[in-house]
């Protein structure tokens, strides 16, 4: 089904895959790896997502021209879905140490081994 978007949803989600794209190809990804994984590795991730969230809007409207506000909206929309990503592991992490401690899991088990039985019906 067609999904008649009103505030053309579609072409947003495609800019903002380009702009992704291009951060993997461009200097913030030398050599295959992005400053923001490792600040995210080192447990910091919560916190540099929301305060770049908040400087690039803080900044959208009062710096360069209308393309540059463009690309500080796409720039927060990119922090928010590493922040999401985050948010999803460190759910998954807590579900894995809670049905650990009640003994539902053991070491070599995780979250997402319970979800491929529970998606296969057993």
């Amino acid at each position: 089904m067609k999904i008649n978007y009103k505030f053309n949803e579609d072409k947003s989600i495609e800019l903002l895959k380009e702009h992704i794209d291009k951060t993997y190809t461009s200097h913030y990804s030398k050599n295959k790896f992005q400053s923001t994984e490792f600040i995210t590795d080192s447990g910091h991730g919560t916190g540099f997502c929301i305060g770049n969230i908040m400087k690039y809007a803080q900044r959208y409207g009062k710096k360069g021209t209308p393309e540059d506000h463009k690309k500080d909206l796409l720039k927060i929309l990119h922090y928010a879905i590493i922040q999401l990503h985050i948010h999803e592991k460190e759910i998954d992490a807590s579900l894995d140490r809670i049905l650990g401690d009640i003994g539902l899991v053991d070491d070599d088990m995780s979250i997402d081994d319970l979800r491929g039985i529970s998606d296969a019906g057993c």
